[in-house]
């Protein structure tokens, strides 16, 4: 027998117990809808956290911050300054494998105010124009302040959306857009005038739970959903977003000045910064770059090691590894779905063979050979399987579009070809290991005894 016509009697055997069949090919079924559906999430969270990765600098971007300082130079403790400006201007003048240079000032406890309205952000920042470039910030309205305004320390500030919807009223509440460019807002005190708007930042999948929210918004009669708060949970990476929106940004030496003074008595600006962020020339020359920075700083603090770099590659290495065990894990589930549509097929062919034993009696007395009939079973099966793995397929892309509907808050799961290939060709594996046993079985059965069989 060839194999079409063992593939076609595979495929009479399927009609002829339809019912039976379709409960054969569950498993598989499901095995690879949920093998599809899993990689489709995974990857739908790898991306959402790799564009979250990317909206605060990318690979390229090193933050250079005070560090503890080794055991070997505890002695050294009372004379260690940590980051100062003295090592920008160092790094600025003698690190050619930096690009960019950005320091920072963070203060804590700072409060917001205006009229009845008050807000402490999450990031209340100091810093130079090119941390726009830097941090990967846009500006929706107004302007980014300037060298000018860094170097005459005036009071200025760009906020984030989450900070101008805490003090002027978000737009889903009053109904319109506020643009706060040119409002003067109170900083523990002190007047400031916004002059510029940062965009607002949101995830794909926060964006497009927005749209939603306002589909049902704009069907309700009873006005509007209540909306998810930029502190409430929302997928991986979102919380990069959400910083980004409640961030307050001012010329460093207005913040110096102003918020940063040695003592009441000594009103001198301290020259101290919490971190140095740096963008090097291209990932391949980080090492490089790195050990250049560290005999610089080693220099300028008199060799006490007393910072750190942060690279963003281990925030990547870490969602590397995140993925890498979701994928596990959702893998591990999804064989163990497909091994136990496995056993189904076994079962089902098992039971199949015992119905006909009569019938392989009779080929082999008219001169089938075991290895004919070997091959027979074995196909019937992995058509099943076949059968079952494409049907999977249809399933999965089903599967993944109910996912996306029922859980728009997560990250949109990405359907992929790889997956799809990989669960498709797991199921054929799966059917032609299942059809085996019982193929070796009906090979060795004795055509004597199998033409008496009653």
């Amino acid at each position: 027998m060839n194999l079409w016509n063992a593939i076609v009697i595979g495929f009479k055997e399927i009609g002829a117990h339809k019912f039976r069949s379709l409960l054969t090919m569950l498993g598989i079924i499901l095995g690879v809808a949920s093998l599809v559906s899993m990689a489709a999430l995974v990857k739908g969270m790898e991306n959402g956290l790799r564009d979250a990765l990317i909206e605060i600098g990318g690979l390229e971007k090193v933050r250079i911050e005070e560090g503890d300082i080794p055991a070997s130079q505890q002695h050294l403790a009372d004379q260690a300054v940590g980051i100062t400006l003295d090592d920008l201007e160092a790094l600025k003048s003698g690190a050619a494998g930096i690009e960019l240079l950005s320091p920072e000032i963070r203060l804590r406890s700072i409060m917001l105010t205006r009229g009845a309205n008050s807000y402490s952000p999450w990031l209340f920042i100091g810093t130079w124009p090119n941390a726009l470039e830097m941090n990967k910030h846009e500006i929706a309205h107004g302007r980014m302040f300037n060298d000018v305004d860094n170097e005459e320390a005036r009071a200025v500030c760009v906020i984030g959306t989450a900070t101008r919807d805490a003090l002027f009223g978000a737009p889903r509440e009053i109904g319109r857009e506020i643009i706060p460019v040119g409002e003067r807002i109170f900083v523990n005190g002190q007047p400031v005038t916004i002059i510029g708007l940062f965009k607002h930042y949101e995830s794909e999948a926060e964006r497009k739970t927005r749209e939603l929210e306002n589909a049902r918004t704009a069907e309700s009669p009873t006005g509007p959903a209540r909306s998810r708060g930029y502190g409430s949970r929302g997928p991986p990476g979102s919380f990069v977003y959400m910083l980004k929106n409640a961030t307050v940004y001012m010329p460093l030496n207005t913040v110096q000045s102003r918020f940063r003074t040695v003592s009441a008595a000594n009103p001198i600006p301290d020259r101290r910064l919490y971190v140095i962020n740096a963008k090097i020339r291209g990932v391949e020359r980080l090492e490089e770059t790195l050990q250049q920075v560290r005999n610089i700083l080693l220099h300028t603090h008199k060799g006490i090691e007393d910072f750190t770099f942060r690279t963003q590659e281990d925030w990547a290495e870490q969602i590397t590894v995140a993925i890498r065990n979701a994928r596990l894990s959702g893998g591990v589930i999804a064989a163990i779905s497909l091994l136990v549509g496995g056993i189904g097929i076994m079962n089902i062919m098992l039971a199949s063979i015992n119905e006909r034993i009569r019938e392989i009696g009779i080929r082999k007395a008219v001169g089938a050979t075991g290895a004919s009939v070997f091959a027979q079973v074995l196909v019937e099966s992995s058509v099943i399987a076949i059968v079952g793995g494409l049907a999977g397929l249809l399933v999965s892309r089903w599967f993944v579009n109910l996912l996306a509907l029922v859980s728009p808050t997560g990250n949109t799961p990405i359907l992929s070809a790889q997956a799809m290939a990989v669960a498709f060709l797991f199921s054929i594996v799966v059917g032609i290991v299942a059809g085996l046993f019982p193929a070796i079985k009906a090979a060795r059965l004795d055509p004597i005894r199998a033409l008496r069989y009653d």
